[in-house]
């Protein structure tokens, strides 16, 4: 099957990245729950910065949400950061402290699915376990030639067993790290060869048993479900300045970004699209006007949203009381401390030097 072609193939052209330098399975955890949403370019100034603040299980475990989440602030899917510290937390009550080797104790933990549980026992134990990420599906997809959305149940399954057929053999090559390799090897020819558009075939180690390049389909698998269009949001945010603080509020449990913090804001729908409209019922007051600040537009799964921030003085404001909307008046070095959505970082990044 190739196999010692492709674990060849990544010993002399993987990459140099940090947490391929160990076999440290915290270190391997933590750069799976990364990689679960973010490229790998991305990722790597995350990881040093959180392995430098938290080197450790114990050091997770002790580490508040507010520091998780500032650790993690502009990498998104933030439940991330917080299943991270979850998850010490049980291992230090149920394992000791010490990563859990076993494969299903591992998929027990909180944010771990069996992907990111098979990459981090196949990667830092060796052991035989698939890990079907994005990378993996393509490559498999063409390799063996597999029809259907690899999303859809049938289809999934079929490729989960492939993927576990490659582990067994690998199992059996005798070679150092074998499985460790393979896992690692996948994700990288998905990475750097067997690319969602214009693979390289003429470069893949294992293109002369590749399905989809024999039948000239490669560009053509795996084959997905048409996604559906992305759907236009607008929001409208108040920064709202008082004798040198701004108001700010934390986002709830169970919403998108919860726990990060925010300016005041409320989504603008059909009839109800004036900014002032907003400031009126959002917080109770009636500016004479609403000075533009700055207009983002940044992504959310599959909404495209506008975000317009308006500048609200102490004047403008009047005596206007955050009890309403559970915020609080911060100054300059407090906000510096707090993990912020990333649209409302950039907003507040507008900030410095301005006049309340």
């Amino acid at each position: 099957m190739n196999l010692r072609s492709l674990l060849g193939w990544f010993a002399r052209h993987g990459r140099d990245l940090p947490w391929r330098r160990t076999r440290e399975p915290y270190a391997i955890w933590v750069s799976e729950i990364m990689l679960q949403q973010t490229r790998v370019k991305s990722a790597i100034p995350y990881y040093e910065r959180w392995m430098r603040a938290l080197p450790d299980i114990a050091a997770v475990a002790r580490a508040s949400p507010e520091k998780a989440h500032k650790l993690w602030e502009g990498l998104g899917y933030y439940a991330r950061a917080r299943h991270l510290l979850e998850a010490a937390r049980l291992i230090r009550r149920e394992h000791g402290g010490r990563f859990p080797q076993d494969f299903d104790q591992v998929l027990a933990l909180p944010g771990i699915g069996r992907c990111t549980a098979g990459a981090v026992c196949s990667i830092a134990f060796n052991q035989p376990r698939p890990a079907l990420d994005g990378n993996v599906l393509r490559v498999l997809s063409r390799w063996f030639g597999v029809n259907g959305d690899p999303q859809a149940k049938a289809t999934n399954a079929r490729l989960w067993r492939l993927a576990q057929g490659l582990m067994d053999r690998a199992s059996r090559l005798g070679a150092a790290g074998a499985c460790s390799r393979l896992t690692q090897s996948l994700i990288e020819l998905g990475a750097l060869i067997c690319t969602p558009r214009q693979p390289q075939c003429a470069l893949c180690p294992v293109a002369d048993r590749c399905v989809a390049r024999r039948q000239g389909r490669a560009s053509a698998l795996p084959r997905r479900a048409r996604r559906p269009q992305p759907t236009a949001r607008r929001f409208a945010a108040f920064v709202i300045r008082r004798r040198g603080r701004v108001l700010v509020r934390q986002r709830p449990a169970g919403v998108v970004n919860a726990h990060l913090w925010e300016f005041p804001n409320v989504e603008l729908r059909p009839g109800n699209t004036s900014p002032q409209h907003a400031a009126r019922h959002l917080l109770g007051i009636e500016p004479a006007a609403l000075e533009p600040l700055c207009a983002l537009r940044h992504s959310i799964t599959r909404y495209r949203i506008t975000l317009e921030a308006f500048l609200i003085t102490e004047r403008q404001a009047g005596p206007f009381s955050p009890v309403a909307i559970r915020g609080r008046w911060l100054n300059p070095r407090q906000l510096a401390r707090l993990p912020f959505a990333t649209a409302h970082r950039r907003i507040l990044e507008q900030l410095p030097g301005r006049e309340g």
